[in-house]
């Protein structure tokens, strides 16, 4: 029985125990209640996909608002902070160790600290009254005559969430990106310098890059997974659910305004859906984009 045990599986089982539970039956169930109708007092009604045919045919928010400002959220979001989570990380690794880890800690702290953040900071920057640090600064400039609503006007909404999203966007990946160029052997330089290499371009896309495929894979992959899980960020600046004119709702403020305040939690679970199929099709996309560009190199 001891040597069945010592079997290196075993080591796997807590890991898959926990998936399971956590993550394969959440979203087996969230699929069910997809099919029904369930205001989460009485028991689930099986109703197929009208859900589904309600989301895409008659729900106007989600098609017009929603999932436009979803996209265009993750599509700036997403790539922008992979490229800075690279080049913060080949930046940090090109100076010492001492000052680089006071860097990779204050860099990577936003992360940790976004809805406390959020609260704190951001919401004093851009104070809609005359003692908001930015409406305070443009008037001083003369650039404005009156204070800015800037948590509450569609304009700027959308620009603001994505600021902040950037500056909290060096988080798991961008340590995975920091190892990854850490890990790379100097000797690979060397020898590149000597068959020809000249400049530091040349050594990101012919030698750091393709050494640290793991890593950029799985920054990529949690930069999609990410962005597409931002929702508090619209909500907390704004102060609202829905945010104002739905100008920064996202698909999980669409989630929560129906599972969490109507009530309809069969409908939220038709939306999680189409945002869980979402992610995986462009994890998947982004995974072979990057796999085929290392099976070129």
């Amino acid at each position: 029985m001891t040597r069945k045990m010592n079997h290196p599986a075993w080591f796997l089982t807590p890991y898959w125990l926990l998936f399971f539970i956590f993550v394969v039956i959440p979203v087996i169930i969230a699929i069910f209640l997809s099919f029904t109708y369930f205001n989460t007092i009485q028991r689930p009604e099986y109703i197929g996909m009208k859900n589904y045919v309600e989301l895409v045919t008659m729900d106007t928010v989600f098609m017009q608002h929603v999932l436009p400002n979803t996209i265009k959220f993750s599509l700036i979001v997403g790539p922008v902070g992979y490229l800075l989570s690279f080049f913060l990380a080949w930046i940090l690794a090109q100076i010492p160790h001492r000052p680089r880890t006071i860097l990779a800690v204050i860099l990577y702290s936003p992360s940790m600290t976004i809805g406390v953040a959020m609260q704190v900071m951001w919401t004093v920057i851009f104070s809609g009254d005359v003692n908001g640090y930015l409406n305070s600064l443009l008037m001083n400039l003369n650039i404005i005559q009156q204070p800015i609503q800037f948590l509450q006007s569609p304009q700027y909404l959308m620009t603001i969430m994505i600021i902040v999203s950037l500056w909290s966007s060096m988080g798991v990946g961008f340590l995975a990106m920091l190892a990854g160029v850490l890990n790379i052997d100097p000797v690979l330089y060397e020898a590149a310098y000597v068959d020809g290499l000249q400049n530091r371009a040349q050594e990101i896309w012919y030698i750091t890059i393709p050494q640290m495929k793991p890593q950029m894979l799985f920054g990529a992959v949690m930069a999609v997974v990410n962005t597409f899980q931002a929702g508090a960020i619209g909500v907390q600046l704004s102060g609202s659910n829905p945010t104002p004119q739905y100008a920064g709702q996202l698909i999980l403020n669409h989630i929560e305004d129906f599972g969490f305040i109507r009530y309809m939690m069969g409908y939220a679970s038709a939306v999680s859906v189409i945002l869980l199929l979402l992610v995986y099709a462009i994890s998947k996309v982004t995974q072979k984009l990057l796999r085929d560009r290392e099976a070129e190199a």
